[in-house]
């Protein structure tokens, strides 16, 4: 028997794909949505070969209300949502932010509109970043989630700190809204069936798929920009997260809003006042990450010892928008979810080389 219909946007999407799995081997009923602007349709077709039947998916625009409603009409038992739908890279964001802001936003707008409106239950799980926190100072590493919000270096952290702020003022407006923003670091790696994994379209923008490509003879080198950053090494240091450990968080975030009955409304008042949206009970704020940092000549060389695989790289001047370190504190999401990333890096980098092997 289903535990309820979850709607998935950006589906056919890297980390998309994989949380559709997850939450179908988890006994829900996923409708996912997709308008393939930056993934493959047979992705669609490969998530049914792993599950062993067909899915439920509906082709759709998020940002165009009425072809996005129309999902709703037709799905009118949905129970919750898992928002991946919106545009990802940090350097394409500085060179098209309209785009992004359009895109990320009212998408964004449209789906607390319609699960508000016209689901059977609003539910929504959001993916957010780590790109919220902007470059974190050096006594707040590891990040945690009451971490000051610095101003984002790029206008796809800007976006998200914009959708959080949306979904916050939107859990105070509407009593039965309930929210969990999962602010997540860095998703590699690939499903252990290498049905599915990370697709970028043209030069890869995440470091990950770049490293595969090169080390498949794709790319000529790969470029490590700037080794002169405050680091042991000089090069940037993140929190590398496996994508299916990062899947089965969403799992758990929706089987947290899914299975609260109760709500709680905001008091009113005669006079208009600000209400924190946490003290509501139904605004969540996770991180999802490994509580590791591993800068970018680390992985490199760890892909090369996990692989046997030789990787030729040269250094190259700094990029822009780029964070100079940061890494999760993720015991919250162990404490409340019941969650914790723990598969070892070198399983990670050869499941992403695996998934290359078959491209």
């Amino acid at each position: 028997m289903s535990k309820g219909k979850i709607l998935l946007t950006g589906a056919a999407g890297y980390i998309g794909s994989h949380t559709w799995v997850e939450l179908c081997q988890a006994g829900y009923e996923v409708v996912g949505v997709d308008n393939f602007y930056n993934s493959e349709r047979d992705v669609v077709e490969r998530i049914g070969k792993i599950l062993g039947r067909e899915v439920l998916f509906e082709e759709a625009d998020c940002s165009d209300l009425q072809a996005f409603g129309k999902v709703f009409e037709k799905h009118p038992d949905i129970v919750g949502a898992v928002h991946f739908a919106a545009c990802k890279a940090v350097g394409e964001s500085i060179d098209k932010p309209l785009m992004y802001y359009r895109n990320n936003i009212v998408s964004l707008l449209n789906l607390i509109t319609l699960m508000t409106e016209k689901a059977k239950a609003a539910n929504i799980v959001f993916s957010s970043s780590c790109t919220v926190y902007g470059q974190p100072d050096e006594d707040h590493l590891p990040i945690a989630e009451d971490a000051p919000l610095k101003r984002s270096l790029s206008p796809y952290g800007k976006s998200k700190q914009m959708a959080e702020e949306i979904l916050s003022d939107s859990v105070i407006a509407f009593p039965h809204l309930k929210v969990c923003a999962l602010r997540y670091f860095n998703p590699i790696g690939a499903h252990p069936s290498a049905l599915i994994g990370e697709l970028p379209r043209g030069v890869p923008q995440n470091l990950v798929p770049f490293v595969t490509q090169t080390a498949a003879g794709i790319r000529d080198h790969l470029n490590v920009f700037g080794d002169d950053y405050n680091t042991p090494d000089g090069s940037c240091i993140r929190d590398y997260i496996y994508v299916v450990d990062l899947a089965k968080a969403h799992v758990k975030a929706i089987d947290k809003l899914v299975g609260e009955t109760e709500v709680h409304p905001v008091e009113e008042t005669d006079e208009p006042t600000y209400v924190d949206a946490a003290k509501t009970g139904r605004w969540y704020i996770y991180n999802l990450g490994t509580g590791r940092g591993l800068s970018v000549l680390e992985l490199v060389h760890g892909f090369m010892k996990a692989t046997g695989v030789n990787l030729p790289y040269e250094i190259a001047p700094r990029r822009h928008g780029d964070i100079e370190q940061v890494w999760a504190d993720p015991h919250k999401a162990e404490r409340e979810l019941g969650w914790k990333a723990d598969t070892p890096i070198e399983d990670v980098l050869r499941s992403a080389w695996n998934w290359q092997k078959t491209l």
